[in-house]
């Protein structure tokens, strides 16, 4: 059978769609008009928001879910890294499948595509940049790997349709993903180590996002910090114009603290004046920009009074800005990091790294690793994260506890109204914010 892209295709099945990556494009196919099903192992309310929009949803990944009529299946790189079994009954079905990236891909190949890239920071700033440019009147179509607030609407999603010619996305390197996309722009945050179990090293990274700038048409350009290593070498291998965020030099006041988001917001701004937006209109829409959904997320306060926050930050430079942000926020408060580590191979490949990032946490807590993909690796453990920190910060409190009921119980008892609890992780450590507010 002959391949049916995303456009052309009238019913589209998605495979994964509680992802917030898939269900972005979910969300666009049914905004284009389009019959849209999906299923995942576990409903949420992400489900929920694609039922009330008129989608199919189903709960279990089988393949008898698939509704009469599917012209195109699109699957998410969960379901072809953790379940190759069915992912290999999805590539036998009489029906054209593509992966995520790929949709991505068959979207951006007929836009002007703006791709944030970076190892970090690519969320908030792809967030920051989709708000100037609908502030503008750009009216650009945005697929962000968090929740953002629509400036015109109020209202946090992963998906803003747009009647005009941009696109503005956030590219993912893992897997090398971003390779599908078709930029005309690319906004380079930072190089650093991530997704080891994938990449060799630093340099097969820089290569990944080597070839991404590769992709760049003869008029397309770059924008990055100059300064890193990495990305200077990105800069030069492209052979496109280029152009240094740090020379951004419109005063910016932002309501997100920290180094990291200055940064992010001035690679945003750049990007912007490079599509023509005023600096000081860029600036002026990122006033009151209030970050994107677990990055610095305010969650409210415990019973006794402790600020609650939420982040994603998963490797050794996302908690190291994300701790000295919140330090620089807060000034004296006690800050308790709750730290959940993310893959058993990131944790032991970046364990030296991750046992010096804490210096800005007045109190440490690990919670055991999150597996996600992995098979457990009895070499790593939490426990022996927490005694390497605990030799790098001596009379630091550094503790282990199991349980996130356990994690919340302690909270409670043991963090007040000066004090300030800060879950982080990639996984699900999130749940031990939900259960102190609630």
């Amino acid at each position: 059978m002959s391949k049916i892209n995303l456009n052309k295709a009238k019913s589209v099945h998605f495979f994964g769609v509680g992802g917030i990556g898939v269900s972005a494009i979910a969300k666009m196919a049914l905004a284009g008009g389009k019959k849209v099903s999906g299923s995942d192992v576990t409903d949420s309310e992400i489900l929920n928001e694609l039922r009330k929009g008129g989608a199919e949803i189903f709960v279990g990944q089988k393949i008898p879910s698939i509704p009469r009529g599917v012209d195109l299946i699109v699957y998410s790189a969960a379901v072809e890294v953790a379940d190759p079994k069915f992912f290999g009954e999805i590539k036998k079905l009489p029906v054209p499948s593509i992966s995520y990236a790929e949709a991505l891909g068959e979207i951006s190949r007929n836009k002007f595509t703006i791709a944030v890239a970076g190892t970090h920071g690519k969320t908030t700033t792809t967030a920051m940049l989709a708000t100037i440019l609908i502030v503008a009147g750009f009216n650009p179509t945005v697929v962000v790997g968090s929740l953002m607030v629509d400036p015109r609407t109020g209202r946090r999603t992963n998906f803003i349709g747009g009647g005009g010619k941009y696109f503005v996305v956030e590219a993912d390197e893992y897997r090398g993903n971003f390779l599908t996309l078709y930029p005309d722009l690319l906004v380079i945050t930072n190089i650093d180590e991530d997704h080891l179990d994938f990449f060799r090293d630093i340099f097969d990274i820089r290569g990944a996002f080597a070839a991404l700038a590769g992709r760049l048409p003869k008029n397309g350009a770059v924008v990055t910090d100059f300064s890193l290593e990495h990305a200077a070498f990105v800069v030069q291998s492209a052979g496109r114009p280029a152009f240094d965020y740090r020379s951004f030099d419109w005063p910016l006041s932002l309501e997100v603290p920290g180094a990291h988001n200055l940064a992010n917001a001035k690679a945003a701004a750049m990007a912007a004046a490079v599509l023509g937006v005023a600096p000081k209109a860029a600036a002026a829409s990122l006033s009151d920009f209030g970050g994107v959904a677990r990055r610095f997320e305010r969650r409210g306060k415990t019973a006794a009074g402790a600020l609650v926050y939420d982040d994603y930050a998963h490797n050794p430079p996302k908690v190291a800005a994300l701790l000295a942000g919140a330090r620089e926020f807060f000034g004296g408060k006690r800050i308790i990091a709750v730290f959940q580590p993310h893959l058993y191979s990131r944790t032991k490949t970046l364990f030296e790294k991750f046992a010096r990032v804490f210096q800005n946490a007045d109190e440490v807590i690990f919670a055991p690793i999150f597996a996600a993909r992995e098979a457990p690796d009895g070499t790593v453990s939490a426990e022996m994260l927490a005694e390497a920190v605990r030799k790098n910060n001596p009379g630091k409190l550094v503790r282990c506890i199991a349980g996130f009921g356990e994690i919340a119980g302690y909270l409670s008892g043991a963090a007040g109204k000066d004090d300030v609890i800060i879950t982080i992780g990639a996984g699900d450590i999130y749940k031990v914010a939900d259960v102190l507010v609630a």
